[in-house]
């Protein structure tokens, strides 16, 4: 059992992220392991639709191919171990993937997978129990793409106990894969809950890679050197505190500031986040600076978790396809709405003339215009340059081809100052998620290294989680003497925004703590709601997160169905912070000074 600290590199935030993030922290960040996450919760359907075609297929294959190529031999040398969720919906395929590379370059490596997390098999029994979905309360579909239960770090730590150099899991919570590294490290156990909460909260900062060191910070242009940002590094000790920091000589940013903004990103209530290990309460972590580039996080605390697993499932849901133009000129704005209004006209009129039904869905945002995000506080309207995008969804794959057959001919029939066509857009299977609960004893967590398959002994049982008790009356904010003024709320704190399903979370940060009962008289529920209602249809909950001086939203039936279920140009929600960061808010005039 380790005493000193462990060092953990954050190397991947997405399928897609960048591939400087190993090599970087292999050769400057001093790590003792290498965490990489791969899946949102759609990328599994895509996977899937990979292994139907090759069974050898169905990973993220450029943790393989590129990654593991680039690296392996210095990992193997320098004795760094490797946990990843890159196996996918065919874990075991990733695993050969390894082996075949290890014995290609001539290294001799140990590689476990993490199995159990693949629940298709329950599905015609869990149909008869009548499963409903989570949010919408909707019946299980009839045809499932993939089902997968988010497991949590006890497999992880049972693959390192037993040796592995390289971990390989399918589904498991985003920051399993660091609090496994912690519980195998430290010893800790299934009952440690406070623990658990700090090995939680160390993942959950580094599981978005460079949103750690800088990326997306609302004070984009503190932030040095983007081209050569430091990956997340986190010092972690026994007594669950860790430190946030990234390679010595690289680009990006670590502070307070980034730190909260990240630590409140994708997150509801910060006393009670979920996860299958342990219900964690964020809202007395502390912050604090000890160095440049180095940040202490602790004050976590830990419940005991839930007896279920979420489960994310996926299914087809018809077809969707998305279409640009640019339209340059005096009323660009009115000119592009125009012009996507004649392309759904004229393709309606086409397909009740080929006997085919409506759109299912459709969207015309005018980007440029600010209309989209900022609907009524919109000032730009008068642009002399937008770009106009139509989304659309349909039943029937051959509707979609019309329509992106007849976006072309707005070129030359309609708008003077069309342009930006960038050939023929293609249409694409909708694939929507189906996320409910599933008994914790239903699944069976496996852990296959060598020819061995051993289960995983998982708590099951437990009590539901219970809600928080109420929270303290904040203290009232104090009179200021003088004069206010009116500013955006970015003079005055920072934010960031995030996804979950259809709702979006928005976290505040008050650039002072001692601003904080102020900002919090001016957001109110009901006024930040007046400000986002042309994006959110649903209810908008205020949560106190006294330990970092913010507050966190979540913004109810905010995405337009959120992901692939979204036609709108931003389904994520990744600008909702900057929209409520415009908004107007009254402070001393000595604030500014």
């Amino acid at each position: 059992m380790k005493t000193g600290p462990v060092r953990i590199g954050g190397a991947s935030g997405f399928w897609g992220d960048s591939s400087v993030g190993a090599p970087q922290l292999v050769s400057l960040g001093q790590v003792d392991y290498l965490v990489f996450d791969y899946l949102a919760e759609l990328t599994m359907s895509i996977l899937a639709a990979a292994r139907s075609k090759d069974p050898e297929l169905g990973y993220a294959t450029d943790f393989v191919t590129v990654t593991l190529k680039a690296i392996l031999k210095d990992v193997a040398d320098q004795g760094i171990r490797v946990i990843s969720n890159a196996g996918g919906v065919n874990p075991q395929a990733c695993a050969r993937a390894i082996a075949a590379l290890a014995a290609e370059q001539g290294i001799a490596v140990q590689v476990a997978v993490v199995l159990g997390d693949d629940v298709m098999p329950l599905m015609p029994w869990l149909r008869s129990q009548g499963v409903k979905e989570l949010q919408s309360g909707a019946p299980l579909p009839e045809r499932l793409l993939t089902a997968n239960a988010y497991l949590g770090a006890l497999p992880v730590k049972q693959a390192l106990d037993a040796g592995a150099q390289i971990v390989v899991t399918g589904r498991c919570v985003d920051s399993a894969v660091t609090l496994g590294v912690l519980m195998h490290e430290f010893g800790w156990g299934p009952q440690d809950f406070d623990l658990l909460a700090q090995g939680s909260l160390a993942g959950h900062i580094i599981e978005c890679g460079c949103q750690a060191t800088g990326g997306l910070h609302t004070d984009w242009e503190a932030v040095p050197d983007w081209a050569h940002i430091g990956y997340p590094v986190i010092e972690c000790s026994a007594d669950g505190s860790f430190v946030v920091t990234k390679p010595p000589g690289t680009g990006g940013l670590v502070n307070p500031a980034v730190i909260s903004e990240q630590m409140l990103y994708e997150i509801g209530d910060p006393r009670r986040y979920l996860l299958p290990d342990v219900t964690c309460d964020f809202s007395q972590v502390r912050l604090q600076t000890l160095g440049e580039h180095r940040v202490r996080v602790q004050g976590a605390r830990g419940l005991a978790p839930g007896p279920a697993y979420k489960v994310s499932a996926t299914f087809m849901d018809g077809f969707r396809c998305s279409a640009q133009l640019t339209i340059v000129g005096v009323d660009a704005a009115r000119k592009a709405r125009r012009t996507g209004e004649a392309i759904l006209e004229r393709t309606r009129e086409l397909f009740a003339r080929h006997g085919l039904a409506d759109y299912r869905r459709t969207l015309i945002e005018v980007l440029g215009s600010e209309e989209s995000n900022f609907g009524p506080q919109a000032r730009t309207g008068d642009v002399r340059e937008a770009v106009l995008r139509v989304a659309v969804m349909h039943g029937q794959k051959a509707a979609l081809e019309l329509f992106a057959r007849e976006i072309a001919s707005a070129g030359t029939s309609w708008s003077p100052g069309t342009t930006g066509a960038d050939g023929r857009p293609r249409p694409s299977p909708s694939i929507r998620q189906f996320g409910f609960l599933l008994d914790k004893a239903l699944v069976e967590p496996r852990v296959a290294q060598d020819d061995r398959v051993e289960p995983v002994a998982i708590p099951t049982g437990q009590d539901p989680v219970p809600a928080p008790c109420a929270a303290p009356e904040a203290p009232a904010a104090p009179s200021f003497a003088g004069p206010r003024v009116e500013v955006p709320l970015i003079r005055v704190a920072w934010g960031r925004s995030g996804d979950k399903g259809d709702s979006s979370n928005i976290g505040i940060v008050a650039r002072r703590p001692e601003w904080l009962p102020l900002l919090r008289e001016q957001l109110s529920e009901r006024r930040v709601a007046a400000w986002l209602a042309h994006r959110v249809k649903g209810q908008v909950t205020r949560f106190d997160v006294p330990g970092i001086h913010a507050l966190n939203f979540l913004c109810a039936e905010a995405l337009d169905g959120g992901g692939m279920a979204s036609l709108r140009n931003d389904p994520l929600g990744k600008g909702m912070a900057q929209i409520l960061l415009c908004m107007p808010v009254e402070v001393p005039a000595d604030w500014l000074s």
